[in-house]
This record gives structure tokens, C-alpha cells and sequence, in this order.
């Protein structure tokens, strides 16, 4: 389906979006660099985890609120949200004031309000794209967001790092911008709600009740366990990009030069070094996903996620041992291919492994190896306090490697059910 022929809503969509993801990316990265230099690393951790806590639940009412008021509706309040947000962070940060703490509350509040895009910028494209063409849509909105992560962080070690209330204050008009076209450029693709029979569905907080419940499957089948614990430890490693990564970069790096040609040189901080791998993950992501995806479905999903764990663990490895720029760009190398390894085939095995009658279940349950991994990743920052930088990176590639092991148990698990099945039948 080209682009051309799309509904205007999604047209509209894509090109706001895009303005939004490049500004976002080019001072997201930043930002644990910020609070940890505002706050101190324990504490910065702390509030990290605190902000992941407020996201998740709004991401859990994310999906009722869409259905209850509308897509539109929706996006057009969390777009304007976050640009309020952004821009109150920017004042926070200003040549006149200074106040850190209404920074991160702000940061928190964006964080809440991109909780509750999420699930409805999703259902408006399953609502006015038919099912066959679903995939090619989301696929290139997917695109759009990774060159926004290639563009976006080169831009902020640029920009951001000499001029951040600037950047913020364009994040935030750009957000308002994309609020104001969602408010008059398209239309409500949600169809009529229904509040249902009984008064728990009008309840504010009976869709997180609702979630707790369907997340019960995951006790009663010990393979799918061991998927998500598994998850959860490989999601603690490579949500460390945004969290103890840029951070340690920062410290490890005050200026070294990257290129010389004859007189002429590329010198880079810290910040700016962690912008140049943050855009080589973004950059090998949107070229090798497809070439990777492709070649891991030539081996057994088994060696593959068993594999990808422990590939996870050596770049920690490398990470952790190391000052140089080139070796942060090899052990960035190394980390996104792990990441594309298991890109392409999760989705297939959790299908694989639900009842057809619970794959929905078996689908939202999946989520919680990164809501899980996403609300403690940041203690990863105190750790290097109490532990130094070195061991805590250690500690993540050998949780890295334990998820590894749990996979392999796992499989084993998985095909001593499915042989026990085809007995009994």
C-alpha cells in the first residue's frame, strides 16, 4: 500500500510524527546524563524508576482510554501534553531559572502523556487500514521512527548540548503543532463505545484490574514464565542505551578526537560520543532488520535466543572495559546485532506458544519482560556508585547470559510438553 493511497489521518500522522520523533531524539539521550549531574546518580536511579512506574500504568489505561474517548481525542490531549510539558522543562532550564526538580516532574508528565498516544495513534491504524495492508503501514511508521533516532541524536550533540532550552522549547512547539493538525486536519476513527452492563466498566481503574487478571496465565504455564523472566533480564541490558550507558560515556570521555586529517580533526565529548552510537544503532537498525530477520530463521529459534543473550553480555563486557570512542562503536556494533537477532522472531514464538483461544492474553502478558525490565532498569545508576562502573556492567552481561541459560531451559521445556501432547493424542 503506498503512501499515496493512505486514509488522510494516517498521512497527516507520518509527517507530524516524524517532526516529533527527530526533536524528541535529539534530547531524550541527554537526559539521564542531566539528572544525574543534577541529582547525583542514586538519586537520579530513583526518580528514574519512579517516572517508569507512572508510565506504565498510564500505558495500561492507554488502550481503555482510547476506546472510551477516542483516537483522536486522545492524541490530540497527550500531543498537546507533551508540548506543554516540554516547554515548562525548557523554562526549568533556562538562562532564568534553574530548577531540576520541575524538569523531571515535567519529564515525568511527558512520559505519561506518551503512555496514552501509544495505544491510540495503533488503533487508528488498524481502524482505517484494511487487515492485508496493516503490516506495510506500520512498518514504515517504524522506519520513520528509526531514522528519527539516526537524525535526532546527531542533531542534539550538536545542538542540545550548547543550546538545550532552545531544543526543548522547539520539542515542545513542534508537539503543540502536531496537536493543533490532529485537532483540525482529521477525524474519529473509534467506533461508538460501549460502556457495558455493569458499573466496574465506568470504573477509572478497572482496565488495570482487568490487566492484573489476564496476567495471571503466566503463572499457570511454566514455559511461558521462563520467557518472561528470561526477557526481563535481557530487557535490563539493552535498556541500559538510555539509562547507565550514556551516562558512564560521559564520564569516560571528557574530549578525544575521533578523526585527523592532517591539521584537520573531529573532537568529541562525552555527550556527543554517546550521540554518535546512539545514531549507529539507529542507523544499523533500519538497514540490517530485514537481511537479519531473514538469516535467523535459517537456525533453530532456541540457538538464536540463547545466542543473542549472550552476545547481549559481551558487549556489556566491552562496554564496561573500555575509554575508547572506537571501541564504544565496535561494542554498539556488537550490542545491535544482538538486538536484530531476536527482532523478527519473538512475536512468532509467543503465537507459537498461546492456545489460539488465549493469544491475546499471551500477547499483553509478553509486554511485561520490557514493562518490568523498562521500571528497574534505571537502579543500574546507583549501581555504579556502590559497585563502580566496571562491575555493574559486568553484573549486566551476566544477567544477560543467566537470561541465556533460562531460554535454553525454556526450550527444553517447550519441546518436552510438545512431546508428552503428541503422545498423548
Amino acid at each position: 500500500m503506498k503512501i499515496r493511497d493512505w486514509d488522510t489521518n494516517l498521512k497527516i500522522r507520518l509527517f507530524g510524527e516524524a517532526l516529533m520523533n527527530i526533536t524528541f531524539w535529539m534530547f531524550f539521550p541527554f537526559l539521564t546524563i542531566y539528572f544525574a549531574d543534577e541529582f547525583g546518580k542514586a538519586q537520579a536511579g530513583l526518580f528514574l524508576i519512579i517516572s517508569q512506574v507512572f508510565s506504565v500504568l498510564a500505558n495500561l489505561m492507554g488502550g481503555y482510554c482510547a476506546d472510551r474517548f477516542g483516537r483522536k481525542t486522545m492524541m490530540v490531549m497527550a500531543s498537546f501534553g507533551q508540548g506543554l510539558s516540554f516547554m515548562i522543562f525548557a523554562l526549568s532550564n533556562s538562562p532564568w531559572l534553574e530548577l531540576p526538580m520541575l524538569g523531571f516532574i515535567c519529564f515525568a508528565f511527558a512520559g505519561v502523556f506518551g503512555s496514552f498516544y501509544w495505544p491510540a495513534s495503533q488503533a487508528m491504524v488498524a481502524d482505517v487500514v484494511e487487515e492485508k495492508h496493516r503490516s506495510s503501514v506500520f512498518a514504515i511508521f517504524y522506519t520513520s521512527i528509526n531514522i528519527a533516532v539516526v537524525i535526532g541524536p546527531i542533531l542534539g550533540a550538536i545542538f542540545y548540548v550548547q543550546y538545550p532550552f532552545e531544543v526543548l522549547l522547539v520539542a515542545g512547539f513542534i508537539c503543540m503543532l502536531l496537536s493543533f493538525l490532529l485537532a483540525k486536519q482529521t477525524r474519529e476513527t473509534a467506533p461508538p463505545y460501549n460502556a457495558g452492563s455493569t458499573g466496574e466498566d465506568r470504573r477509572w481503574y478497572s482496565p488495570i484490574l482487568q490487566q492484573v487478571q489476564d496476567y495471571r496465565i503466566i503463572f499457570r504455564d511454566q514455559t511461558f514464565l521462563l520467557y518472561i523472566i528470561a526477557g526481563v533480564l535481557v530487557a535490563l541490558t539493552f535498556m541500559q542505551l538510555d539509562m547507565i550507558i550514556p551516562v558512564y560515556m560521559t564520564d569516560m570521555i571528557q574530549q578525544q578526537e575521533m578523526f585527523r586529517f592532517g591539521d584537520w580533526s573531529i573532537t568529541l565529548n562525552g555527550e556527543q560520543a554517546f550521540g554518535v552510537i546512539l545514531s549507529e544503532n539507529g542507523l544499523l537498525v533500519a538497514l540490517f532488520t530485514i537481511f537479519i530477520t531473514k538469516w535467523m530463521g535459517t537456525f533453530k529459534e532456541r540457538n538464536v535466543f540463547v545466542l543473542s543473550s549472550f552476545i547481549y553480555g559481551i558487549s556489556m563486557v566491552v562496554f564496561g572495559f573500555t575509554s575508547s570512542l572506537w571501541l564504544y562503536i565496535l561494542a554498539m556494533a556488537i550490542f545491535t546485532f544482538a538486538e536484530l537477532m531476536t527482532a523478527g522472531i519473538q512475536q512468532t514464538f509467543v503465537s507459537k506458544l498461546a492456545p489460539d483461544h488465549m493469544r491475546g492474553q499471551y500477547f499483553a502478558a509478553a509486554s511485561l519482560r520490557y514493562t518490568i525490565g523498562r521500571t528497574i532498569a534505571p537502579i543500574a545508576i546507583p549501581m555504579s556508585l556502590w559497585f563502580g562502573y566496571q562491575i555493574t556492567f559486568v553484573i549486566l552481561g551476566a544477567l544477560a547470559v543467566v537470561s541465556g541459560f533460562l531460554y535454553y531451559v525454556m526450550f527444553q521445556k517447550a519441546e518436552l510438553k510438545q512431546v508428552k501432547h503428541i503422545e498423548a493424542s
